[in-house]
């Protein structure tokens, strides 16, 4: 797997994964919709963590800086 996200849009996702987690943990969101936004939560981290997300792949985005 080539990586093809960048520092930021890593950043962004972790982030949005803490606001995901945050809401489902004090009660904001409930029910299905928690189970729903706590999976795309994790997906936001493990694409992170790996720096590879497959849509990017498919759809041949690449916010990946690299030095030529």
């Amino acid at each position: 797997m080539k990586k093809n996200m960048g520092g930021i849009d890593k950043m962004v996702r972790v982030i949005l994964a803490l606001i995901a987690g945050l809401l489902v943990y004090f009660g904001v969101v409930d029910g299905t919709i928690s189970y729903i936004l706590l999976a795309l939560a994790s997906v936001f981290v493990l694409t992170s963590l790996v720096g590879f997300c497959p849509l990017y792949g498919i759809f041949g985005v690449d916010t990946c800086h690299r030095k030529k």
